[in-house]
């Protein structure tokens, strides 16, 4: 899919949710990216995985990418549509087998795909993201596509978060292990940076009681 307004109608993109975490700090049963979210005006009752998803999803910017790690495809069970709340089209799982040696092992495996695909841009999200909304996608892949930087950082309430969009000129430059993502290249090269205010909420969730937060919000 092509995205673009101003400097280029020839952006095409690759979006990429990270979902391969061990959750260690998770104490509550089961693995956090499966715990179930209540039901919301716009969503039904779902796993923190699936919502996060849905959002790149709906965002339309192009095929989504969910790299897996601790947990394996299956667990997610994305391509259930039965309730008719996530379009699988366009949706591909991959699996990182050096999941555990740090984030940016995940982001390789989805950039491999967004090379093989062709896009010129890649845009990251994290899967225990659940608040971050389709337009935060859209909003940071445009900055990207109207020439405004090759990095380009969604911010919530003047702090920086995710989704993060990378043009393919800086794909090298990105650390090749860790689980710092992008955010060691931002800080080394902050000139090729730049920030779009964003709506929704950038919290994680790591912990039962971050779970029970969104559970009671």
């Amino acid at each position: 899919m092509s995205r673009g307004k101003g400097g280029n109608a020839d952006t095409t993109v690759t979006a990429i949710v990270l979902a391969a975490g061990a959750g260690t700090r998770f104490s509550d049963v089961g693995h956090k990216l499966t715990a179930l979210l209540p039901r919301t005006a716009s969503r039904p009752a779902e796993p923190v995985a699936r919502r996060a998803i849905a959002a790149a999803v709906e965002a339309h910017v192009g095929p989504v990418i969910v790299v897996t790690g601790r947990l394996v495809p299956s667990d997610l069970d994305l391509h259930d549509n039965s309730d008719g709340n996530l379009d699988s089209n366009g949706l591909e799982t991959a699996h990182n087998p050096d999941w555990a040696l740090g984030q940016m092992t995940s982001v390789r495996v989805g950039l491999d795909i967004a090379d093989r695909n062709g896009s010129t841009v890649a845009v990251v999200g994290l899967a225990d993201q659940p608040g971050i909304e389709p337009s935060a996608w859209r909003n940071v892949v445009d900055a990207v596509a109207a020439n405004s930087s090759p990095i380009t950082v969604a911010t919530y309430e003047g702090r920086r978060g995710n989704p993060v969009a990378l043009h393919r000129s800086v794909w090298n430059l990105l650390p090749t292990g860790g689980d710092e993502g992008a955010r060691s290249l931002m800080r080394l090269h902050p000139e090729l940076v730049s920030e779009v205010p964003c709506s929704g909420s950038p919290t994680d969730i790591d912990t039962a009681e971050d779970l029970r937060r969104w559970q009671n919000s």
